[in-house]
């Protein structure tokens, strides 16, 4: 069976992943790769039916079979790290339906700082926080902060509004991060978003060329 490439986001709650879901898709997208999407929360599917709406029934960047939703019924990170069986039930359908695709997206339901993927689930690791929980985030730590493949700091719009001072975040990630790569974005501009298509690219697809764009 293919084994397509799988990214984990994972985040507190009103952090911002589902709408960088949003801004990455039509970017890479617009490159050539075709991928899907997997949307976890606890109680409802509301994210998965906005993005679907969103990016699929709106804008056509992808079929609606592939927006999937997934009501875990306990607790977020369990259905991403201790048991991630649903997950991997619907991963599994689609490697075998859809081989051609070139990349999942995971999105884990809203969690804390201790968040993290199973590596048999995600095969790279997005965690992302936000300039609303003050600049004192990034030195928190915390699995998600500390291990991720790829820390994003979203809403730098709001740094003046609230008083935070994204010199001491820049300074407390380089620390807390250990060479670990982080990026500063806003979702509702682009600003920084583009690094992050960057990093999966190079980090995830490998600069390989799309599967779409292949001559068979």
């Amino acid at each position: 069976m293919t084994h397509i490439p799988r990214i984990g986001i994972g985040g507190p709650v009103g952090s911002g992943k589902s709408m960088l879901i949003e801004r990455i898709v039509p970017m890479l997208a617009k490159k050539g790769y075709s991928l899907s999407i997997i949307s976890n929360d606890v109680i409802s599917k509301e994210d998965a039916d906005r993005m679907r709406n969103n990016l699929a029934t709106e804008k056509g960047l992808l079929p609606e079979n592939l927006v999937i939703g997934i009501a875990t019924g306990g607790c977020p990170h369990t259905a991403v790290r201790e048991d991630p069986s649903m997950n991997l039930s619907v991963i599994e359908e689609m490697e075998t339906k859809h081989s051609d695709l070139d990349l999942i997206i995971i999105e884990s339901g809203g969690d804390n700082i201790t968040t993290t993927f199973s590596p048999i689930l995600a095969d790279y690791f997005i965690y992302i926080i936000d300039v609303a929980g003050g600049d004192k985030y990034p030195r928190k730590g915390g699995l998600g902060i500390e291990s991720c493949d790829l820390l994003v700091i979203n809403k730098i719009d709001l740094a003046n509004q609230i008083g935070a001072d994204l010199e001491i975040m820049k300074r407390d990630a380089i620390k807390i991060r250990k060479g670990r790569p982080f990026e500063f974005i806003n979702c509702k501009t682009d600003e920084g978003v583009t690094k992050v298509v960057e990093h999966i690219v190079h980090d995830v697809l490998f600069d390989t060329q799309p599967k779409s764009l292949v001559i068979k």
